[in-house]
């Protein structure tokens, strides 16, 4: 394909195929889903092979569990480290990013006086989650304010100019919730390390939006969701670590798998229903037939056509709205002091969806509301304009 406007690939992208597409999802048809980014959405091939795994499970409980699920599991995280960039042995599956975060929090030395250091942009839980361990340790949280329209070398800056000696882990958002904004992990994580910061990158939504490289990016370590971009069962993350942190890195709960270390230690956690990740390379097959390049570029341009056709709805100039070539959730800014708290924020996201049947993120960030609008291969323009059609009189 050749690189022209979404409007002009109509007959390329929404022909054919693609046509199709959204029925490889189980969602209701009566609904616009604009917000794949916060849960992702199962195509129903699948839930049929997380089913199948259960259904394998539950004939012979014993068997699966002992004999035959720790080769499963190997399997399936060879195929999700190779499509990472990485070696089977350098990531564990958790449950989501979240588990990743505190995890690595709870395998850090902290004592008085040292320093998580985030960005404001961080997950709300990300910094519950800080706030919990240094408050258990004498540590503290520091945030670095980072500008919404910062250039990459302003971001690096300002995240650097609050690094300090006492500074004992910097978690970064490989690309940030509230404002779908990817950082400049190329410059951070070196600049950080070079200083001494071990980093922790939150990359809850990168895996399948970006094509993730995590030995090329060298972090101390990573953690992701499956189940957001990479369309697998929920429940379905990986936490990545470098080899120098492996030996003091264990799961939150101690339980049988605790002598194999990492990532063993992470298979083995009681009889926990493990075939969530099991299903996960299904997952990744399934888009590897749509084509991973393809698959990104239209989520892109329809995130940002779908992003020009609401603004334009409220009256806002598309121009000067903040946007990244490379991800596919862009904002619109809400207009006054819509949405300005986390509550506001959550009551409009409801009635957004109870009124106008369209299901869109609205985040609220340093005082201002935002709507985030995702786009997925399901996506069609047609469900953008569905809510900047209803959209201004409800505000």
């Amino acid at each position: 394909m050749t690189s022209q406007p979404l409007s002009e690939q109509s007959n390329d992208l929404w022909g054919g195929d693609w046509l199709e597409v959204r029925e490889l999802w189980p969602l209701e048809t009566t609904v616009a889903h604009l917000n794949h980014g916060s849960f992702g959405a199962v195509p129903s091939l699948v839930l049929a092979e997380q089913q199948s795994w259960r259904d394998r499970m539950e004939t012979n409980p014993v068997r699966f569990m002992v004999r035959e699920l720790p080769d499963a599991l190997r399997h399936a995280r060879s195929e999700v480290a190779q499509f990472l960039g990485t070696d089977a042995d350098a990531i564990a599956f958790v449950r989501n990013a979240t588990t990743g975060i505190s995890t690595v929090l709870a395998s850090r030395d902290l004592g008085p006086g040292d320093e998580i250091l985030l960005t404001d942009h961080a997950y709300g839980a990300v910094v519950i989650a800080a706030r919990r361990w240094t408050s258990l340790t004498g540590a503290r949280v520091v945030t670095a304010p980072v500008p919404l329209e910062a250039s990459d070398e302003e971001v690096t800056e300002a995240v650097l100019s609050h690094a300090s000696g006492r500074t004992r882990l910097a978690i970064i958002d490989h690309v940030t919730s509230p404002t779908a904004r990817r950082l400049p992990l190329v410059s951070l994580v070196p600049a950080l390390k070079q200083r001494g910061v071990p980093v922790l990158v939150d990359g809850a939504h990168a895996a399948g939006m970006l094509g993730v490289e995590l030995d090329r990016l060298g972090a101390d370590f990573w953690t992701g969701n499956l189940h957001k971009w990479c369309c697998a069962p929920r429940g379905t993350a990986v936490l990545h670590v470098a080899p120098e942190h492996r030996e003091s890195v264990r799961p939150l709960a101690a339980s049988w798998g605790e002598p194999l270390g990492f990532p063993g230690a992470f298979d083995r956690i009681g009889s926990d229903d493990q075939t969530a990740w099991l299903a996960a390379p299904r997952a990744l097959r399934l888009l590897e037939q749509l084509g991973w390049e393809r698959l990104r570029r239209h989520n892109v341009e329809l995130a940002v056509q779908g992003q020009r056709v609401v603004a334009e709805a409220l009256g806002l100039d598309h121009a000067g709205l903040p946007r990244d070539a490379a991800v596919s959730m862009q904002l619109v800014p809400l207009p006054g002091g819509i949405a300005a708290d986390e509550e506001a924020a959550g009551a409009l996201q409801a009635r957004i969806a109870e009124q106008l049947g369209v299901e869109v993120a609205i985040t609220s960030w340093t005082g201002r509301g935002f709507l985030r609008l995702s786009a997925q291969a399901y996506n069609c323009p047609a469900d953008y304009h569905r809510l900047a059609a209803d959209l201004p009189a409800l505000l």
